[in-house]
């Protein structure tokens, strides 16, 4: 049974709106601590509960790992959901956050869509088959040279008190870049490099769901997906995400 993208992107978009229904009423927000620096909200959990269920009953063969209600039996096929990515930044009422639903059969992600329903941007990709924003075919830069060079990160491992974390290496490539963002959103800044806005993104101690959507969606953009070492494939706890271009310059940094 093949899938449909537009059924797809009905159901996702409808998430959307749950999500914006409670990012319009945040002084109403329920806010909960899953560790003392990660925040889940009721905007979380309703959204995921409603993609469990509508991906359920289009496409009942599928299994489901979401980040707040965790693993159904059959995971060999699995949609891969992050109801929410960013929900510190979705609580402060910030626009960057976005909803990330992957699909993974037998171990490879043969589709990928994000959402970022405040912006109302809209990224899809087919393994295979190019992605899209809004519609429209999309594809990573072409800069050649990291000193021009803009780059996103983020800073899970402090939410994790990690020793090993992206304090130094975050100073190391600000120092021989243009240009650095930071926006809070894994899912989204891996569609910016898909989208030629920035030319990497890299980060530590990530989970799947944050990055299996975006990652797939930039690579099918024409992205190079690594680990810190260079090797090919998704690796959340240390990912690394380029326009190629810049890629060896910037693995001498990591």
């Amino acid at each position: 049974m093949s899938i449909s993208l537009t059924v797809l992107e009905n159901i996702i978009r409808e998430a959307g709106s749950i999500a914006m229904s409670h990012f319009n009423d945040l002084q109403n927000l329920a806010i909960t601590k899953k560790s003392p620096r990660d925040l889940v909200t009721d905007a979380d959990v309703a959204v995921e509960a409603f993609l469990r269920e509508a991906l359920a009953k289009h496409y009942p063969q599928f299994g489901f790992w979401g980040e707040e209600s965790g693993k159904s039996e059959n995971q060999s096929s699995r949609w891969i959901v992050d109801p929410i990515d960013g929900t510190h930044s979705f609580s402060r009422g910030q626009y960057f956050w976005g909803i990330s639903v992957a699909l993974e059969i037998d171990r490879e992600l043969i589709f990928g869509a994000v959402y970022a329903p405040a912006l109302d941007d809209y990224y899809v990709a087919e393994k295979g088959k190019g992605a899209w924003k809004n519609g429209r075919p999309i594809s990573v830069s072409n800069e050649n040279n990291l000193a021009d060079a803009m780059v996103g990160t983020g800073f899970a491992c402090l939410r994790s008190y990690l020793k090993d974390n992206n304090l130094q290496r975050f100073c190391r490539i600000a120092e021989m870049t243009t240009g650095q963002r930071r926006f809070g959103s894994a899912a989204i800044d891996l569609c910016l490099v898909a989208d030629g806005q920035i030319d990497a993104f890299w980060e530590q101690e990530l989970n799947l769901y944050d990055v299996a959507a975006g990652a797939l969606i930039a690579s099918e953009a024409g992205a190079t997906v690594t680990d810190f070492q260079g090797n090919e494939g998704i690796f959340p706890k240390n990912i690394l995400v380029t326009n190629g271009e810049i890629l060896k310059q910037i693995l001498l940094l990591m």
